[in-house]
């Protein structure tokens, strides 16, 4: 019967940690999305312009926007 006490405090820990590491996640998740906007608005509002991926060009020795595929 004592296995039986232990093996239940047991998986009650195990769940309420598996809930508090959701609830971790999910806010760290909201952090990440937040930020996300607000780079992208900040990036919006700039006068800076995107150019995609750069790649190296040997023979002028800058970089240069990637051809489009």
């Amino acid at each position: 019967m004592p296995q039986l006490v232990v093996l239940a405090a047991l998986g009650a820990g195990l769940y309420a940690g598996y809930k508090a590491l959701m609830r971790v996640g999910a806010r760290m998740a909201e952090d990440l999305k937040r930020t996300e906007d607000e780079l992208r608005a900040g990036a919006a509002a700039s006068d800076e312009k995107d150019l995609g991926t750069l790649e190296y060009d040997p023979r002028s020795g800058v970089y240069k926007p990637a051809p489009k595929v």
